[in-house]
């Protein structure tokens, strides 16, 4: 399931927002102030951001700001009532993949909710493939021969890490800071999870002393 933080303290907004996203399977964590959304980011691994921008203690541009300087890489789209070209400019400055101005339609957001989504895999499909397995970025789910693959949080989280770098080796530190979620991740129980997901028969190739790499074929 895709999990998205949604920062906005408008409550009516947020909770017509919280329902419809719902009924479209996403599963929405909601903050009302930007140190509330700051805080979630240490304890949970997101999907997508949804920031409003004019909000209490910590506003949508800093907030987002001091994500990009500490590397966090989630798409984030602004929902705001900010019309003006100088916010507009300011939040792509910071580091958003898109903004949208209140009000807005539904079906709108949703389009580029799955945008975002999509571009964080670095794709313009919704299946990626390897082998005989797919993910499905807007399910949030692998199949494997057309047949869902039920995941621990954690062995879900290592399969996004590499459908999105299919390929490619990456290196433990990254897969250490993705899958801590402010916790301390070892070796062993990395090891654990890697395991288990070359037994349902993903080519995860060891690369010696650097990391991993998902083969697609």
């Amino acid at each position: 399931m895709i999990k998205i933080l949604l920062l906005e303290d408008d409550e009516v907004l947020a909770e017509t927002l919280i329902d419809l996203l719902s009924d479209e399977g996403f599963e929405v964590l909601h903050v009302r102030d930007g140190e509330m959304a700051l805080d979630a980011t240490f304890n949970n691994t997101f999907d997508l951001f949804l920031f409003d921008v004019n909000v209490g203690k910590v506003n949508g541009f800093e907030l987002l700001g001091s994500l990009r300087e500490a590397e966090c890489t989630t798409p984030a789209i602004f929902i705001t009532s900010l019309h003006d070209i100088a916010s507009l400019a300011r939040g792509f400055e910071v580091g958003a993949d898109d903004y949208i101005k209140k009000p807005f339609d539904f079906d709108e957001l949703l389009i580029r909710i799955k945008a975002a989504l999509k571009k964080s895999y670095n794709v313009h499909v919704n299946k990626i493939v390897a082998e005989n397995f797919y993910f499905d970025i807007e399910k949030n789910e692998l199949y494997k021969d057309g047949i869902f693959v039920k995941l621990s949080p954690y062995e879900l989280q290592l399969v996004k890490i590499f459908f999105k770098n299919l390929n490619q080796t990456v290196e433990k530190e990254h897969i250490f800071e993705a899958l801590g979620e402010g916790k301390e991740m070892s070796e062993g129980a990395l090891r654990v999870h890697i395991t288990n997901l070359r037994k349902i028969g993903l080519n995860i190739v060891t690369i010696k002393g650097i990391g991993y790499r998902l083969a697609s074929s």
